[in-house]
């Protein structure tokens, strides 16, 4: 009979490092749902297609207790009804089980459904840090024949920020003077501090030429766009995970720390109202997200 031989240290130590690797990256699919930077739907789908993956391997029950609104009590609820065991994982439900919850989540979680572009007025929203700014460079520097927006705000200038080129910089005074005389297509506070509008007369003067205007705003201000033009496309940009947004706002390194909590509790917010908009687009890859946008652009000037 043939001994058997002690697991070499150097495979413990890969076999730890690799279960702490994966219990990370669980933990990060949680938060990524949790602010719904990832739909429950695309989950349960990539965990049907590779059961061995980070999204197969998640229990069923951390997966609903991830969901927005749902706690213990209304978890043990749902799997009752679903008649799913609490011990099972996602890539390992059975056709009705996962028919079951993808039922469940469509009707409790609706996806976005897209409706054809109907004008040349384009808006581009998401939370703060996803990289709305840098997709719009993008799109000014290979795009000229697009017309992006210049906004108005009462913030101080960033590093390497020019005045009429990123936005136009004014005081209280002529941001008030501004919102008397009815200039700005949309006006709001962000992050309960600075003002941002829309100048109105660009892009009335740039639609009436034919061409396809870009606006890069807020939330807050994508809403009131699309009060007063209803035929405007809505666009979200969404960041690839919750920790990547989390990391690009600390490795901008223009806010203190009390001031990127709060941005960050606001980005939670703002997530959330994804469904409000037309089309979604992950910045995973800046040039592909100026893309995505830009094809939308040439969908509405047809």
């Amino acid at each position: 009979m043939a001994e058997s031989r002690p697991v070499p240290e150097v495979d413990r130590a890969a076999a730890a490092r690799k279960a702490v690797e994966r219990r990370r990256a669980r933990a990060s699919l949680k938060r990524d749902l949790t602010t719904r930077v990832v739909t429950p739907q695309a989950v349960l789908e990539r965990a049907t297609a590779d059961p061995d993956s980070v999204e197969g391997s998640m229990r069923i029950t951390d997966f609903l207790l991830a969901l927005p609104a749902i706690g213990a009590g209304k978890r043990d609820r749902i799997l009752a009804e679903l008649h799913i065991s609490p011990v099972k994982r996602l890539g390992g439900l059975g056709v009705r089980q996962r028919v079951a919850l993808s039922q469940w989540l469509d009707a409790r979680f609706p996806l976005l459904e897209p409706r054809g572009a109907r004008s040349r007025l384009l808006v581009l929203a998401g939370p703060t840090a996803v990289g709305k700014g840098t997709v719009a460079a993008h799109i000014r520097e290979h795009n000229p024949e697009i017309h992006l927006s210049v906004s108005a705000t009462t913030r101080a200038p960033r590093p390497g920020e020019i005045d009429g080129v990123h936005y136009y910089f004014v005081d209280d005074a002529e941001f008030d003077r501004l919102i008397a005389d009815d200039e700005l297509l949309e006006y709001a506070v962000v992050h309960n501090k600075s003002r941002y509008g829309t100048p109105r007369a660009p892009i009335d003067a740039a639609l009436a030429a034919g061409k396809t205007v870009l606006l890069e705003i807020d939330l807050q201000g994508a809403r009131q766009v699309r009060k007063a033009e209803p035929a405007a496309t809505l666009i979200f940009l969404l960041p690839p995970t919750w920790d990547e947004l989390v990391q690009r706002l600390v490795g901008r390194g223009t806010e203190g720390a009390e001031e990127r909590a709060r941005r960050l509790r606001t980005a939670k917010v703002e997530l959330a109202a994804q469904n409000e908009f037309d089309h979604l687009i992950v910045n995973e890859d800046v040039a592909a997200a100026a893309a995505e946008v830009v094809e939308l652009s040439s969908s509405s000037a047809r």
